[in-house]
């Protein structure tokens, strides 16, 4: 299978290079040449089976024998053994017809862990068979950073720098990257927002002197392998519950866009899947622009779900560049123009053909609290704020169909202060968070200014 850029500029690669590029150079995102299709039978047979299983089917269909079987099955059985639950996303039920994917059972109790922990045993892989190294530049929002520095550190052949907006994300959030002391690890606290982060690393990846110096890669949504992997508990939860005999519905709290592309990727390759409600906070560009078909960046509002603070969505490029039916020169014009002017408005087919399977709703703070609130005391649920929203959004959904699953992102230890506040319950440290307040933090500050942090980059990656 060959992966093309969104935008066209850059030449087809295979599955391997699409994971070690990360971005494409002419700063499009990669996407197959065409979606591998999963049969009914074989869909409803991954019913009851171990999840690494079925992560090594579904990471497989990309990878199109680019990796041996038995070695990514192996990849994935130990990627997946690093989670508490058996189950690895287990499912809750909230009420008749509506349940939580619990996607937090990882080390860094986030669902980014589910696409860090085999993504870096991909890089592993690749890398030795290659005979290189490369460094890994990664901008978070609060979860992706503290994943990846998980899953990469110790790691001989990589090294990662992850920056994170300062005062940004809660204190959990922060030490799991922070406390880490491996030496191939560096935090950089960014004196802006997530989307000065994201920019940043958008400029480093396009410049083509800083590329080659340091072989830079990227593990943050905008590595295809990150979709595939998330893809994976979209047919899990979904075969649970019925599927393919039946659709599924999914509500999936938003930021990036990935997690929701994901379920775009699964419906692609022949899940059922009815709808993807897209739910948002306050900072709301994906809500509008599926409700009003402009996309259009806003001023990033602090809230009490701070990874989903994001006015920029970077996976949106790749629905747009489904919707135009694949044209990467109407692709590439429209994001050019978002970068420079922060807006662009939707052509009336596009929409129309996002709407067969999206919809975004976006969720207040004072809704946030409410739901946490109620959740707990209908269900005896203790759910983080980033899943309030998309129960909230579930509530407000409508005629969505059921059954429908509420993607539950994180776990509510990694914000105990908000969840406390507004429960009246201090959620207690999982085993793998309850040491991180007794060890010493290590990361820089550093300006929003793309050229600092580039040379800071490069000086890490050559010491």
């Amino acid at each position: 299978m060959r992966f093309i850029s969104t935008r066209g500029q850059a030449s087809a690669v295979g599955f391997s290079d699409a994971v070690l590029g990360g971005l494409a150079p002419d700063g499009g995102l990669y996407m197959p040449e065409a979606w591998p299709q999963l049969g009914a039978a074989e869909i409803r047979g991954f019913l009851g089976r171990p999840y690494a299983d079925v992560a090594a089917r579904i990471i497989g269909a990309f990878a199109d024998g680019e990796i041996a079987e038995d070695m990514l099955a192996e990849m994935c059985a130990e990627a997946y053994g690093t989670f508490d639950h058996a189950a690895v996303v287990p499912l809750v039920q909230l009420a008749p017809g509506a349940f939580l994917a619990e996607l937090f059972h990882g080390p860094s109790l986030a669902f980014k862990d589910v696409a860090m922990q085999i993504l870096a045993r991909l890089y592993d892989h690749l890398l030795v068979r290659q005979d290189r190294s490369l460094t890994i530049l990664c901008a978070t929002s609060g979860d992706t950073g503290g994943a990846a520095v998980e899953a990469f550190r110790g790691r001989t052949n990589v090294k990662l720098v992850a920056l994170f907006p300062e005062g940004r994300i809660s204190e959990v959030q922060r030490r799991f990257m922070t406390t880490a002391e491996a030496r191939n690890i560096a935090c950089v606290a960014v004196a802006g927002t997530f989307d000065d982060c994201q920019a940043i690393v958008k400029d480093a990846f396009q410049d083509p002197v800083l590329r080659q110096a340091v072989d830079l890669s990227g593990v943050n949504s905008i590595n295809f392998a990150r979709i595939a992997a998330q893809a994976v508990y979209y047919f899990t939860a979904a075969v649970a519950l019925g599927a393919p005999d039946r659709a599924v519905a999914f509500v999936t709290p938003s930021g990036n866009f990935g997690d929701a592309f994901a379920g775009y990727a699964a419906k692609r390759m022949g899940l059922p899947i009815s709808r993807i409600v897209a739910a948002t906070n306050a900072n709301d560009i994906l809500a509008r622009a599926f409700a009003e078909g402009r996309y259009a960046r806003a001023e990033v509002q602090a809230t009490i779900s701070p990874a989903m603070d994001i006015q920029a969505a970077s996976n949106f490029e790749r629905l747009y560049f489904e919707a135009v039916r694949r044209d990467p020169v109407a692709t590439a014009r429209a994001f050019q123009a978002f970068a420079t002017a922060g807006a662009i408005d939707i052509p009336p087919v596009a929409l129309a053909v996002m709407h067969e399977l999206f919809a975004g709703v976006s969720v207040g703070e004072d809704e946030v609290r409410r739901t946490m609130l109620a959740t707990l005391e209908a269900t005896g649920e203790l759910i983080d704020p980033h899943t309030a929203v998309g129960v909230a959004a579930l509530a407000r959904s409508g005629e969505l169909g059921w059954p429908a699953v509420v993607l539950s992102t994180a776990h509510p230890a990694k914000f105990p202060d908000d969840v406390a506040a507004v429960t009246g319950v201090r959620p207690g440290p999982p085993r793998r968070s309850e040491d991180l307040a007794g060890k010493p933090e290590r990361y820089d500050r550093l300006p929003a200014d793309a050229e600092a942090i580039k040379a800071y980059v490069r000086a890490f990656a050559e010491a």
